[in-house]
């Protein structure tokens, strides 16, 4: 039996969509969330600097006695998780875009990938593709501008509206039936795409997979906690007004 907190950071309040999966597939772990919202967004910085922050805030969790980090933030998993896993002995679970299970059930021949500049440039992006994709056409779209929007507490409206037309217009137009959410901030909007997409459409994103790979590693490395009264505790080194939005008031933020 471990009780030692479950870690998990993003670059502002994408992640929380990851917590809330954890949360509910394992409710007696405690959890510690980093909001790196200081620093956000990630996706258009380059590898180096991405690097930098994601060992800053992982040194951050384990000094809070973390026995596991969940990096819930695409960009930082597709750039830096292997990185992270050779400079620490804790264990690391990354999210990565849903692509394998849109390439295996796609009917049209074509997914879309809604992603940040730093994910769809990365090599773990390019292998994953190239591994699942061969015969599959991919729509790329980096959704410049989502990440700041969402941040400022915009999740619907004319505004974030007409910039995922301009999105999800072209991958409409090729006849996608899945299109995949390779930011972890973006399932914080699905209504809004929802209302532009097809029926056919079908959104994916990791949530539910990173939660369950969490579990698996959890119960592997004999790390299983078994509290009562499980407590998260939530940190941001920017603004709490994002956070604020939504969580609910039982929950306590702290700036740092």
């Amino acid at each position: 039996m471990n009780n030692a907190p479950i870690g998990i950071f993003d670059s502002g309040i994408g992640g929380i969509t990851i917590f809330k999966s954890i949360q509910k597939l394992l409710p007696k772990e405690n959890i510690i969330y980093f909001s790196d919202n200081l620093n956000s967004p990630y996706g258009n910085k380059n590898k180096k600097e991405i690097q930098i922050l994601s060992l800053k805030n992982s040194e951050w969790l384990l000094n809070k006695g973390c026995k596991i980090i969940v990096v819930a933030c695409n960009t930082a998993t597709t750039n830096c998780i292997s990185m992270l896993r050779k400079s620490f002995k804790t264990p690391f679970i990354g999210v990565e875009p849903a692509i394998k299970p849109a390439a295996t059930n796609t009917r049209t021949g074509n997914i879309g990938v809604l992603a940040t500049k730093g994910t769809l440039n990365s090599n773990l992006f390019e292998i994953t593709s190239n591994d699942y994709c061969s015969k599959i056409n991919i729509i790329e779209k980096n959704g410049d501008g989502l990440v700041d929007m969402i941040e400022n507490g915009i999740l619907n409206g004319t505004e974030i509206e007409k910039l995922l037309l301009k999105f999800l217009s072209p991958m409409i137009k090729s006849n996608i039936d899945h299109l995949v959410l390779g930011c972890t901030h973006y399932p914080l909007i699905n209504d809004s795409i929802e209302k532009i997409l097809p029926n056919n459409v079908k959104i994916l994103e990791s949530g539910e997979a990173v939660a369950k790979q969490t579990k698996k590693i959890i119960i592997d490395k004999n790390l299983v906690g078994n509290n009562k009264n499980p407590t998260y505790n939530f940190y941001c080194n920017g603004g709490d007004n994002s956070l604020k939005k939504i969580l609910t008031n039982n929950f306590k933020i702290n700036t740092i």
